[in-house]
């Protein structure tokens, strides 16, 4: 391996060159532009052997996408925020066709007020249109999470697309260091792509045709379960690539210093290493405080969650967008997945817009949240470093 400094932008296309992906089409939007930049790079210099494919729009991007797999070929994209509300129609074409593309998200504000920071209401509000999602910290988790993402996708017992998620900016435009795995490394982790159905020519079949109510119940059905068989090969993915490189990040999410804690945050994104950080300092002073980065929204761990939070008084979840009913989507899950356990879950929302989010911050929901635990009454969702009071 050879480590190479470089963005997390970078990273993701490093990944889809060392998976082998062979179609790419891409549309720019600001911050993922880099990835399909890179990647054309790669093309160019003869470093990657695949088609890249510009397109005039990302409905026409997820379209291609569509088609390529659907023609039995590895196929990856990359977008962000309105990129991806544009391809949100095509989005359903690619779930229930069982076609394993993988999809890098930068994820940025969508709609007003317009930005171009770090949020996650872009890529959390489709969690439901049957794609998996998988939330990444770093860089090196970027690149690892774009091979792994092709195994699972492509695994007979999923056969669904997945999308691999990075805070824009944080992530897609700041470099650290990464360890770039080695092609044979990788090739033995990740075969050759050996779809189920191929559309061709010489032997046409039909795929995603008008579908009548006498099976459209079945057909969603068996989308779910294989949302969660997912759950199995998530796991399984993740040990077989310990074993290749070391790095092993935990499956569906990644418990740390939760075996005897009394109470713990949970979210998604960079937001964990500060989170991290913070659980460092109040073990310091001898608060029994834990951390679940959460990996997965599809498929969610809920029943690994309950299991994870026995011995838990109170969990708060932190939330990066807002879900409109009153709290955050990851608390939305949470408390979905944790009901009637008693544990007291309280929201905690932050970095809104790509607002920073600071240690101290990150200690005031930890705060309320062991206020909770003691049996306090706190609030059940708190905007953190809202201007102004909240009602």
């Amino acid at each position: 391996m050879a480590v190479k400094t470089i963005t997390g932008d970078q990273a993701v296309a490093y990944g889809a060159m060392l998976a082998r992906a062979e179609v790419v089409p891409g549309f720019p939007i600001t911050p993922q532009t880099v990835i399909i930049e890179q990647i054309s790079e790669f093309i160019n210099d003869g470093l990657m052997d695949a088609d890249f494919i510009p397109a005039e729009s990302e409905h026409s991007v997820m379209s291609v996408a569509v088609g390529a797999s659907a023609g039995g070929v590895r196929t990856f994209t990359a977008t962000s925020s309105q990129g991806l509300a544009l391809m949100y129609e095509m989005l359903f074409a690619a779930a229930p066709t069982r076609l394993p593309v993988v999809m890098a998200v930068a994820n940025r504000s969508l709609g007003a007020a317009s930005g171009i920071w770090t949020e996650h209401n872009d890529s959390v509000p489709v969690r439901e249109s049957g794609w998996l999602q998988v939330y990444v910290e770093d860089n090196q988790e970027a690149l690892d999470m774009i091979i792994q993402a092709f195994r699972i996708a492509e695994d007979r017992r999923v056969m669904l697309p997945i999308m691999v998620c990075l805070d824009g900016f944080i992530l897609s435009h700041v470099v650290e260091g990464v360890d770039i795995p080695e092609q044979a490394v990788v090739d033995r982790f990740l075969p050759r792509f050996a779809p189920v159905n191929v559309l061709d020519p010489r032997d046409p079949i039909m795929m995603n045709p008008v579908t009548p109510p006498e099976f459209a119940t079945e057909l969603r059905y068996q989308q779910d379960r294989a949302v969660e068989a997912a759950r199995t090969v998530i796991g399984e993915a993740d040990e077989e690539f310990a074993a290749l490189t070391g790095r092993r990040y935990g499956g569906l999410f990644e418990a740390y210093r939760l075996e005897d804690a009394e109470f713990a945050l949970i979210g998604l994104g960079t937001w964990a290493g500060i989170a991290r950080e913070v659980v460092d300092q109040l073990r310091a002073e001898g608060k029994k405080a834990g951390l679940i980065k959460l990996r997965y929204m599809r498929p969610f761990p809920g029943q690994e969650l309950r299991q994870a939070t026995l011995n838990l008084k109170a969990l708060g979840t932190f939330d990066r967008s807002a879900a409109f009913n009153g709290y955050g989507p990851v608390f939305t899950e949470v408390r979905n997945a944790l009901y009637g356990s008693g544990i007291t879950v309280t929201d905690h929302l932050a970095g809104i817009g790509g607002r920073d989010i600071t240690a101290e911050m990150v200690r005031d929901m930890y705060g309320l949240v062991e206020r909770s635990a003691r049996g306090e009454k706190v609030r059940d969702c708190t905007w953190h470093a809202l201007r102004g009071e909240m009602e």
